[in-house]
């Protein structure tokens, strides 16, 4: 017999994580246990308001659906039962640690795929003044990737702050929804100058239909509006890249799914995470194996993160040992 528990967890920050719609001082986590046999699976989902979510509603929603996950659901029966969520992600991804648990293996090998190897990801530099964002930017010179988060205040000053503290590393641009269709293209040849390989989510989700048809000279990322697979259809025109993050897929299962359709429809793959634990972070590594860009640097903001988790070196990502073996 199955046991289920799930509880909120708060994990202070090193430093304020700021974008252009607020400033987070804690990740603040669902954590879900799924016990049987003697054996545990864990897995974390982060509600996230811009979505309608709260550490309440995620669960309350995780309640409804604990005599079905007590009975024996499996993850086919709680993608029925439950929305995509920060909630069926917990519960998605400790459905997949028990069954590796129980099975005596790992989840990348009931997947048939390698191990999780080590894996570059973005460092992110959150919203400063240029001067502060060009001051954090040097600490990150010799690191692979950096992702740069903008407003509509002065971007091309951030971006270009961040650029000359750190020529070298490639940049993923960040507005959070901040931006106008005038402004994205307005500041197409900075972008280029300033060689940025990615703008993710530039306009409102709800506005991004100025998209359609328009050539950007860097590829751009949908994050806010995509979700899960039965919404790329709407999104090709406009994007080249789909950000793939389990809390907006609602777990590994859906997560693989929609990057194995993006791929089949010619999209780029970009694996993130919301400020989180490295127990969100494992299984998006899995995903993060077959992206073209990873921003899994959650934990790195964290002043504590649990027993057993990534360890970051120089945008290097060390596979954490908490989740997804025997």
């Amino acid at each position: 017999m199955r046991t289920l528990s799930a509880r909120s967890d708060s994990f202070p920050l090193v430093a304020p994580f700021r974008i252009s719609r607020g400033v987070k001082t804690a990740a603040d986590v669902v954590t879900v246990e799924i016990a049987a046999d003697g054996h545990v699976g864990r897995g974390e989902g982060v509600p996230y308001p811009r979505y309608g979510e709260t550490i309440e509603s995620a669960l309350a929603a995780i309640e409804t659906v604990r005599a079905a996950l007590e009975a024996g659901a499996g993850r086919t029966e709680i993608s029925a039962l439950m929305p995509p969520s920060a909630a069926r992600n917990a519960v998605d991804c400790a459905l997949w640690d028990l069954e590796a648990r129980l099975a005596g293996t790992s989840v990348t090998a009931l997947l048939g795929r390698p191990p999780i190897a080590p894996t570059p990801t973005a460092l992110t530099i959150s919203l400063d003044t240029p001067e502060a964002m060009g001051a954090a930017a040097l600490k990150l010179a010799g690191v692979p990737l950096i992702k740069i988060k903008v407003d509509r205040s002065d971007p091309a000053a951030q971006i270009k702050a961040v650029r000359a503290a750190a020529p070298k590393p490639r940049l993923i641009v960040d507005p959070n929804e901040s931006w106008t269709i005038a402004e994205v293209r307005e500041l197409q040849s900075l972008l280029v100058d300033l060689r940025v390989d990615l703008l993710e989510q530039p306009l409102p989700a709800a506005e991004d239909a100025a998209l359609e048809g328009f050539r950007s000279a860097v590829p751009i990322a949908a994050d806010e509006s995509a979700h899960v697979a039965a919404d790329l259809d709407a999104l090709m025109q406009k994007y080249q890249v789909v950000n793939i993050k389990l809390d907006k897929t609602g777990g590994l299962t859906a997560a693989l799914e929609l990057a194995d359709a993006a791929t089949a429809k010619g999209m780029g793959l970009m694996t993130g995470c919301m400020v989180c634990s490295s127990l969100a972070i494992a299984p998006a590594l899995i995903v993060a194996a077959n992206a073209a860009f990873a921003d899994l640097d959650g934990p790195v903001w964290l002043a504590n993160d649990r027993p057993g988790g990534v360890r970051c070196t120089d945008g290097i990502l060390s596979p954490p040992s908490l989740w997804g073996s025997a």
